[in-house]
């Protein structure tokens, strides 16, 4: 059902608070939360804990959450926003509805319809099971998967629509990799994922029986060894993320000489790309080898793959039974949630989308996030809001280009492309230009799988319906709801509204505060664009080599190093931190602080900063950063995220980054024997 592969959008890893007053910040007296610092630790040994530990010893992650911050408070605002804006949408009579508001109360109200959902049962996935049922060759089945995008069908290869990475005025067919229900092949390959593997398998049993399914206990085991050979033939994390080795443009003549065992023209005309003259592909060995694990496996055992699927990601939206065994797998065993959402939550998920928050994300697919975000932006993020932050953003920006000026070990010649390529990021607040139009799209409030289904088909449709056309540089790839920002395959930087409020941003706070928390995500954001990867990609966006080699040497030295440290890094007893993997978000993130630190010393013209709360401005900018990313994860959500997410887990977002900057030492007077203590020529100095 889900895209299962990594676009060329480089998402790599901000909702303004609407309240009654804006002369006090949300947070303490001046925006900083001085009672959650624990004292009793010293800086020196673990900074995140300095800013952070009183508060991580009494809170209490809710029952439904994999893990709690301070961002997850701002996902728990927003989501009562949304909450009452479906709410007031329900109220409204309509079947079918034509107005905006409308249709996304006929669909909410279509989810909240839990008598009609428990009586349909299975018989709600009829559309799927019947056409799954149907198939009577692998080609058929290959037919089914291309039709991924549009209804609860899965597939071996992901295929979206996104801009052409080494020709950014037009738009490319891009396919990868996919068919790995578990979070990561680490979890087929490694014993210490034993447990979860079998209770993986259990579930394929649970509910393949649930959908009436023959022999279900058997198909599950053959279901776990299909996914065991795709896992065993896939790709890396750490491999994905090299955008050279993953664009490998070609025809569907070549792409079905390259992988000969899988039915291409049948697959793209599933996805209605029939005709298309041009593809690029991802993980190009791997490609071959899963369409030879397609081509041995028994048509019962494809099929059985597909209804399972089929019921894991309908799920949600299904009646109890598939929701608990959902839960209990998804949310419990894999998350370490110990209770399932409220069904008003889910349905506000399902609704509007669940990236309210980045980490806990809820399907996208199907959803009418974009018209819940016109409606949210109207309400919640005035005009005002984007000035508010536009002066950070300005003195961000010219903090990038003062150190890129001053760097001593980077050539003139590629310092000159670096500053053209800066100068040409287009900053992006609160919500789009221009509202996806949703005038076509039936929403009906007694049908919610239907729901779902053209919701995707309409986004499907707007990104095929484009793709031949020149790109839109006004385009978003986050709902204005979105507690999260991103750094684009536009050159773009973009900040919802969902993002923009305390403690990221707080237009009463004391500016170093902002600086330090708002401030490190601009910055954060900019340095992606010359990160591992971004820095292969040149100033019109495309992937071209603009560097020294040199220069190239020096960088890639340095993020060796910066790399080797994360590596050290050990959250769980043998659970270390990939270097490689969370590569670009940790030097992102070593970006961020710096020019953060540096706008903050900019916006003062010269005057010594204030001293606030007993606190230097450079000790404000710093713990800005560090309570931005105050939050607690569960086990077994950190278990996963340390072998599938390219962030690292948040305390090294905080430890990790500031043992690098020269000035935290000097801030709070860190010396040799503190534990995060490296020698001045041992810290990494990259932007």
């Amino acid at each position: 059902m889900k895209l299962r592969i990594a676009l060329p959008v480089l998402v790599l890893s901000l909702v303004f608070a609407a309240r009654p007053s804006l002369a006090a910040p949300w947070y303490g007296a001046h925006g900083l939360d001085l009672t959650r610092r624990d004292a009793e630790t010293k800086p020196g040994d673990d900074f995140f804990r300095y800013a952070n530990g009183t508060w991580l010893d009494h809170v209490v992650i809710p029952e439904d959450k994999p893990g709690y911050s301070l961002r997850a408070a701002i996902s728990d605002t927003t989501e009562r926003r949304v909450h009452e804006i479906l709410d007031a949408a329900a109220s409204k009579p309509g079947h079918a509805p034509a107005d905006l508001e409308g249709k996304i109360g006929a669909f909410y109200r279509s989810f909240l319809d839990s008598s009609r959902v428990e009586a349909l049962g299975p018989r709600a996935l009829a559309v799927e099971l019947a056409a799954i049922r149907a198939a009577k060759t692998r080609a058929d089945i290959a037919a089914l998967m291309g039709r991924q995008n549009t209804g609860f069908y899965n597939s071996l290869f992901g295929v979206g629509i996104d801009v052409d990475l080494k020709d950014p005025k037009h738009y490319a067919v891009y396919m990868g990799q996919g068919g790995a229900g578990l979070p990561d092949r680490d979890y087929y390959l490694e014993p210490s994922f034993a447990a979860q593997k079998a209770a993986y398998q259990k579930y394929a049993s649970t509910m393949l029986r649930l959908l009436g399914w023959p022999a279900a206990n058997q198909r599950a085991r053959e279901i776990l060894a299909f996914e065991d050979s795709i896992a065993a033939a896939s790709w890396t994390k750490t491999q994905q993320r090299d955008p050279v080795a993953a664009y490998n443009p070609m025809t569907p003549a070549q792409l079905q000489a390259l992988a000969p065992g899988f039915a291409w023209t049948g697959f793209l005309a599933g996805a209605g790309l029939a005709g298309t003259p041009r593809v690029v592909i991802a993980e190009k060995s791997a490609f071959p080898r899963l369409a030879a694990i397609f081509a041995r496996t028994s048509l019962p055992t494809l099929q059985a793959w597909m209804a399972f699927n089929a019921a894991d990601a309908a799920a949600p939206y299904l009646s109890h039974d598939f929701v608990a065994a959902w839960f209990e797998l998804r949310g419990r065993t894999l998350s370490g949630q110990q209770a399932l959402a409220a069904r008003w939550k889910r349905g506000v998920r399902a609704v509007a989308g669940g990236d309210f928050f980045a980490g806990d994300r809820y399907d996208r697919f199907g959803t009418m996030g974009w018209a819940v975000g016109q409606v949210f932006a109207e309400r919640y993020f005035p005009p005002s809001a984007k000035a508010a932050i536009q002066e950070l953003v300005t003195n961000v920006m010219a903090a990038y280009h003062v150190r890129i000026q001053a760097l001593d070990w980077m050539s003139p010649a590629t310092r000159t492309k670096a500053l053209e390529k800066l100068d040409t990021y287009r900053i992006k607040v609160g919500y789009p230009d221009h509202p996806r139009d949703c005038s076509a799209l039936v929403i009906r409030d007694d049908d919610l799988l239907g729901n779902v289904r053209r919701a995707a088909r309409a986004d499907w449709a707007f990104a095929k319906g484009r793709r031949n056309g020149p790109v839109d540089v006004t385009d978003w790839g986050m709902t204005p709801q979105t507690n999260d920002a991103y750094n684009g395959g536009l050159r773009d930087i973009v900040f919802p509204a969902g993002i923009l409020q305390p403690p990221i941003f707080d237009a009463a706070a004391d500016p170093a505060y902002n600086y330090g928390a708002a401030g490190g995500v601009i910055g954060h954001e900019l340095t992606h664009g010359f990160d591992d990867q971004g820095r292969k990609f040149d100033a019109d966006g495309k992937l071209n080599d603009w560097w020294a080699p040199e220069d190239a040497k020096v960088f890639e030295e340095r993020a060796a190093r910066l790399g080797r440290q994360y590596d050290a890094f050990e959250p769980l007893a043998g659970a270390h931190v990939n270097g490689k993997l969370t590569m670009g978000e940790n030097i992102a993130d070593l970006g961020g602080v710096t020019l953060a630190l540096e706008a903050y010393r900019r916006s003062l013209n010269g005057a010594p900063a204030p001293v606030v709360d007993g606190l230097t401005g450079d000790q404000r900018v710093f713990l800005g950063w560090a309570q931005a990313w105050c939050g607690l994860t569960r086990e077994a959500a950190l278990r996963r995220q340390v072998v599938s997410d390219p962030h690292s887990p948040r305390m090294y977002r905080v430890n990790g980054v500031v043992r690098n900057v020269d000035a935290w030492y000097d801030a709070f007077g860190v010396k040799s024997g503190d534990k995060l203590y490296v020698a001045p020529a041992d810290r990494v100095r990259i932007w």
